[in-house]
């Protein structure tokens, strides 16, 4: 059985192979570690190896690992669907938010960002597959809501997100993540602020670095089976 050390080592040369496999910049891709579910000794163990940035779905088990790891040198991501009752906490505890997807949502994080605090980075999650038990917004929606984002004055719009629907076909996978990219790219043109593709989870990050992620967010792949 590997260590998280062990296994954020693997990942890292993985990413680097696959940067040149696919004609990417090298480092252009970040790797977030998912941490929910797991224990701050697990975080601790990630930060060790380097990782410095870490994505949590719940703002309660969050808010936990943020006040045990005050002292340390990570970045937070909230990356799970926003409930309207824990936009404040987000606001307060979070560097980046990647499942913005109603202009409501927007206006009362940049509202609760502490005057403090640098800008909140955001996403724009985008529910490509039309899922209605996913969240994000509609492909041909994403434009309005991104513009809304960038008129807030304590946010600062970063790019879009995405959670396809399972496929373990490596080719129908680059397919989605192209519809994202082409999407990114069309709204760079009015937007270009927006440099973040966050897509690409432990069963898809190859096909989402050969579409363009910035960003892939990585759980089972780093820390192993959740509790």
């Amino acid at each position: 059985m590997t260590t998280i050390a062990e296994n954020v080592a693997l990942i890292r040369r993985r990413i680097a192979t696959l940067e040149s496999k696919y004609d990417r910049p090298a480092g252009s891709v970040t790797l977030l570690g998912v941490s929910k579910r797991q224990s701050v000794a697990s975080i601790r163990e990630a930060l060790a190896a380097g990782l410095s940035e870490f994505g949590e779905n719940y703002v309660q088990e969050a808010e936990e690992k943020i006040r045990a790891l005050a002292t340390a040198r990570c970045h937070w991501h909230f990356i799970g669907p926003i409930q309207s009752n824990k936009t404040r906490a987000i606001a307060e505890q979070f560097a980046w938010v990647h499942s913005v997807d109603r202009s409501k949502t927007a206006r009362r994080l940049s509202e609760q960002r502490p005057a403090g605090l640098p800008p909140l980075n955001v996403c724009v999650q985008v529910n490509l597959s039309g899922e209605s038990a996913k969240s994000g917004v509609a492909a041909a929606e994403a434009e309005t809501l991104c513009a809304a984002v960038a008129e807030l004055p304590r946010l600062t719009l970063r790019g879009l997100m995405t959670i396809p629907a399972p496929e373990a076909d490596f080719q129908r996978q680059r397919q989605t993540f192209r519809r994202l990219a082409t999407l990114h790219s069309d709204l760079r043109r009015r937007l270009p602020q927006m440099d973040t593709l966050s897509m690409g989870m432990s069963q898809d990050y190859e096909a989402a670095i050969a579409e363009g992620a910035t960003l892939i967010r990585l759980g089972t792949a780093l820390f192993g089976p959740r509790d």
